[in-house]
């Protein structure tokens, strides 16, 4: 098992941020490699809410299962991903400061099949994704924004 961990300041309201996170259908606006999500179960996102979603991970693309497995707002939210290759536990926390809020994200990944990689590799690659992702997060929240700003 490897664990990935991470933080980033995001500089728009808790509310905006979690609401945006916590529906898996929003993350191919900020994440490069999410090619498409969909949610699966009826209602409200809330605990046991269920999303299929297809990543581009090397040179394919490969299909998720995730399910929300926490969602205390404003303060956390977390998921448990399920896809041939890893199954991946954790979620994020949101703590407000000034300007905005101080996201940490948390994962355990579980690697899985016969070309699992080194744990160290696992990290390294893990820590390099999400960083892609949450950058991209904060770059679309706050250019969003700034765009409503100026109209």
């Amino acid at each position: 098992m490897a664990r990935v961990q991470g933080e980033i300041v995001i500089e728009r309201p808790v509310e905006v941020v979690l609401d945006y996170v916590a529906d898996p259908r929003n993350e191919p606006t900020y994440n490069p490699r999410m090619l498409r999500s969909e949610k699966l179960t009826d209602g409200p996102v809330d605990v046991g809410t269920r999303f299929r979603a297809v990543v581009w991970s090397g040179r394919r693309p490969i299909d998720m299962l995730i399910e929300v497995t926490e969602h205390k707002l404003p303060t956390r939210f977390g998921s448990r991903t399920t896809m041939s290759s890893a199954d991946i536990q954790g979620g994020l926390t949101f703590v407000p400061v000034a300007g905005g809020i101080w996201m940490t994200w948390s994962w355990e990944i579980s690697p899985k099949g016969p070309l699992r990689l080194p744990t160290p590799l696992v990290v390294r690659l893990g820590r390099r994704q999400e960083k892609t992702c949450w950058t991209g997060l904060k770059q679309y929240l706050e250019g969003a924004q700034a765009a409503r700003a100026r109209t």
